[in-house]
């Protein structure tokens, strides 16, 4: 059903409730149709948040539908909105934001939008506000959280080190140098692979690449060019510190995701490398007593020359839709605000809300090791802004046929790096 004919419907109804004399919430509520790509916890948590939203609210009904995360979610967005068949409200990676931005298929979000929301731009952490907005300035959705990577860590094996300090968080890790002694010292502990991550390729492989290139304070694009001037340098030294710790049996070879997560937990691996969607997994193995060991998680300490890490976002977006009346559009506003205010929720999955009031709250600040590392928001280095870029595009495709090889010493760090400005050079002309 278009979204037209919805509001000729619920107009309709509301006429038929006051000619019969009936209750007008059951006949006039506002239904919204919603999409969303969330499986798993997040799956779990955004549903129960919805059923919550749609109890308070019995002039809005949320209807939700959960489709297939990555390039099949855009592309249906893409294809349904082009002919009037695109959602209300929909999640929406922020990194995906330059692809849409050129394809046209979101709606500009006003400030008189937010005013119906309850909420403003500076209620949120202002790189993701960044992240949100066109070229211009203008806001294209709204943050919900910020998912990054960190350092997951066996407190229990680093107990009396040099690199646990007396508040359980990990400490004198300032530099390649400092990290690759700690990696060391763990595999002479009997810890065959001292650092795991989804070391194969794919998004792990990237957000530890790209965190270490910002983290140089490089850049894969500038001004459209691909690793322009001492970018390219930068990004060879970053694909070399990965390659460096494989070579000394200091990573695992070609670990996948699963495998990654397995090396931490079956105390293969001291330190891990993962988004903070993981939190949840340990925190379950922990009240299972099934984990063995004291786990906890920082912000990705600062090895190089500046604080940065790999960071994306879940956002709210509005599909591009002249049709939209204002009724409609005022209760997917009264959605958004209310999934902000409500936040800490989310939370539980790991990630750090981008709505300030939530971290800056007391029960933020109880919610662990969440409140320690949400420090990251104020540096967090999301994807280059390109419509190669983000969730599932040709630079996730370069890291699996060029990094990753250069990792696990199938290329030269210079010859991948090369070849990965020539490649996607190409996609940008």
């Amino acid at each position: 059903m278009t979204i037209a004919l919805k509001n000729t419907v619920s107009r309709l109804a509301t006429a038929a409730a006051v000619v019969l004399g009936l209750s007008a919430p059951a006949w006039a509520a506002t239904e919204i149709e919603w999409w969303d790509f969330l499986a798993g916890g997040d799956g779990v948590r955004m549903k129960a948040l919805i059923q919550e939203f749609n109890a308070e609210h019995p002039d809005i009904n949320i209807k939700g539908t959960t489709l297939e995360w990555g390039l099949p979610f855009y592309t249906k967005v893409r294809t349904s909105v082009a002919v009037g068949e695109g959602p209300d409200i929909m999640t929406y990676h922020l990194s995906r934001l330059p692809l849409a931005l050129e394809e046209g298929t979101l709606s500009p979000i006003t400030a008189e939008d937010l005013e119906t929301a309850g909420i403003s731009s500076g209620d949120f952490f202002e790189a993701s506000i960044a992240a949100a907005s066109d070229a211009d300035g203008q806001l294209m959705a709204v943050p919900f959280d910020i998912h990054a990577i960190v350092m997951y860590y066996n407190r229990t094996a680093l107990e009396g080190t040099e690199w646990l300090g007396d508040d359980g968080n990990l400490t004198n890790l300032d530099s390649v140098e400092d990290m690759t002694a700690l990696l060391t010292w763990a595999k002479g502990q009997g810890y065959s692979d001292p650092l795991s991550f989804q070391s194969e390729g794919g998004g792990g492989t990237w957000r530890v690449f790209y965190t270490l290139l910002s983290q140089q304070g490089g850049e894969m694009l500038t001004d459209g060019e691909v690793l322009a001037g001492d970018n390219f340098d930068k990004a060879v030294k970053a694909i070399s510190i990965m390659a460096d710790w494989r070579a000394a049996g200091l990573i695992p070879e070609q670990a996948s995701y699963e495998a990654s997560v397995a090396l931490f937990s079956g105390k293969k691996s001291v330190l891990h490398m993962n988004g903070v969607w993981e939190v949840p997994t340990f925190k379950d193995s922990t009240e299972a007593d099934t984990l063995g060991f004291d786990w906890f998680a920082n912000e990705i300490p600062q090895l190089l020359e500046q604080p940065a890490t790999w960071a994306d976002s879940h956002a709210f977006a509005i599909p591009a839709n002249p049709e939209m009346s204002a009724e409609q559009r005022a209760a997917v506003m009264t959605v958004i605000g209310w999934m902000e205010k409500h936040s800490l929720a989310w939370a539980g999955a790991g990630h750090i809300p981008a709505y300030k009031p939530t971290v800056d709250s007391d029960d933020y600040a109880a919610l662990q090791p969440n409140a320690t590392y949400a420090s990251l928001a104020e540096h967090a280095s999301f994807d280059p802004r390109s419509k190669i870029a983000g969730v599932a595009s040709p630079i996730y495709n370069a890291v699996d046929t060029l990094i990753a090889p250069a990792v696990h010493g199938f290329l030269s760090p210079e010859e991948a790096a090369q070849q990965m400005k020539d490649e996607l050079s190409s996609m940008l002309n």
